[in-house]
This record gives C-alpha cells, structure tokens and sequence, in this order.
C-alpha cells in the first residue's frame, strides 16, 4: 500500500501538470499569461511539482522493490524450516 500510492500520486500530479500546461497554449502554440509575475511564479511551481511527481514515484518505486524482497526473503526462510533433509 504504501508504495502504490505516491506511484499513483506522481504519475497523476505529472499529468495534472501536462495537462494545465497544454491548455494554457494558444492556437500559435504559445503559452499565455496575465503578466509576467504570473508567468514566472507558475513556471516555478510546475517545475517544484514535476520534481516532487518524480520523488513520489522513485519512493513507490523503492517501497514497492524493498516489499518484494521482503517477501522473497521470508518465503526462502519458511521453506528452508519446512524442508525435509
């Protein structure tokens, strides 16, 4: 659980913000803004929030990774006490 969510949270945060910056482009192709303050602050934020998508999805990635060997280690132990010799 703990590693399919921020996975979750990442790739739909990067989408989030693909999709609020394709809308905001104009028929020419150019993104369009109020002002210029604007302009640099929202920039700023979507670059903060696009790199805290990526470390959200390597946590899950982590968790996700850290669980299975878990798994793998306690599965290799149970069979090992349960073997017949």
């Amino acid at each position: 659980m703990l590693g399919i969510i921020p996975v979750v949270v990442g790739i739909g945060l990067i989408y989030w913000i693909s999709r609020r910056k394709f809308y905001r482009r104009n028929m020419a192709g150019v993104e369009g803004f109020s002002s210029f303050e604007s302009s640099v602050f929202t920039r700023l934020l979507e670059r903060i929030g696009k790199w805290l998508a990526y470390a959200l999805i390597i946590i899950g990635i982590l968790f996700l990774w850290s669980y299975s060997r878990m798994k793998s280690d306690k599965e290799q132990q149970t069979t090992e006490i349960h073997s017949p010799k």
